[in-house]
């Protein structure tokens, strides 16, 4: 069946201005355009639209949605697979957090007693949900399902010391690297400084015998190359993706 705007924003509950919108951006563009000028959408746009709000209900922005389902290597089977399997685990995330807020009223009413560890039940594996939603599908490609898996067990296992220890690391990580980009010299004391603790912070998150070098490095040019990292960095100080990524490749050198 084809639908103009207004029957497509009328049956998915997308406002004709955001699939105007999408059109503008090359995100979804109808099917055809009709002799009297109407966008008309058919089965592929349906789909697509379709999948478009499954990634944007999973919080993936539109300039990777639309990486994505352009893609010459995109394959619809797949993204509906990752799709559920997203899905599934965001049932299970809700699930723990019912489950901690239940037990936490339990205890304020002095039914039950909860131990430290079970108050952040639900909120690690909320951690790991929001890793795969936005860096997923490319860490997975490129590193492998098995390295992934390993990495997101290794965070569910966290103790909550190294939780604090992880916060402790980041916040001098970033504090390093913003004074080591004033200074300008990749090469010197406190720029290598920086590089030994995110090295040190990478082996929170990798299981045991996965770190090298190599794959450190990696690491830094991907913060270049992902427009996503380069912002994370880029606000910590503008550059620094780029003078990360030159002193790991000296730290490694």
């Amino acid at each position: 069946m084809n639908y103009t705007v207004n029957k497509l924003a009328k049956m998915s509950g997308v406002s004709n201005r955001t699939l105007r919108y999408y059109d503008q951006i090359g995100l979804l563009k109808p099917g055809r355009i009709s002799s009297n000028g109407y966008r008309i959408y058919e089965k592929t746009e349906v789909d697509a639209l379709q999948e478009i709000l499954f990634y944007r209900e999973l919080g993936v922005s539109l300039d990777e949605i639309k990486k994505m389902i352009t893609a010459t290597d995109y394959d619809r089977n797949q993204s509906l697979n990752r799709h559920l399997t997203a899905l599934e685990q965001k049932k299970e995330q809700i699930n723990l957090l019912i489950i901690n807020v239940t037990k936490t009223i339990s205890s304020t009413k002095g039914e039950i007693i909860m131990g430290d560890k079970e108050k952040f039940e639900g909120f690690k594996q909320n951690l790991i949900d929001e890793n795969e939603n936005k860096y997923g599908c490319e860490i997975r490609k490129k590193y492998g399902d098995e390295t992934v898996d390993n990495s997101n067990a290794k965070i569910k296992n966290m103790t909550e010391e190294q939780a604090v220890e992880i916060d402790r690391l980041t916040n001098e990580l970033n504090l390093s690297l913003k004074e080591a980009v004033l200074q300008g010299n990749p090469a010197n004391e406190l720029a290598q400084k920086a590089c030994e603790l995110h090295r040190r912070w990478l082996c929170f998150f990798w299981s045991d015998g996965q770190y090298s070098k190599e794959t450190h490095k990696n690491i830094a040019q991907m913060y270049c190359d992902d427009e996503r990292f380069k912002a994370y960095y880029d606000d910590i100080i503008p550059g620094c993706a780029e003078f990360l990524r030159d002193s790991i490749n000296i730290y490694c050198g």
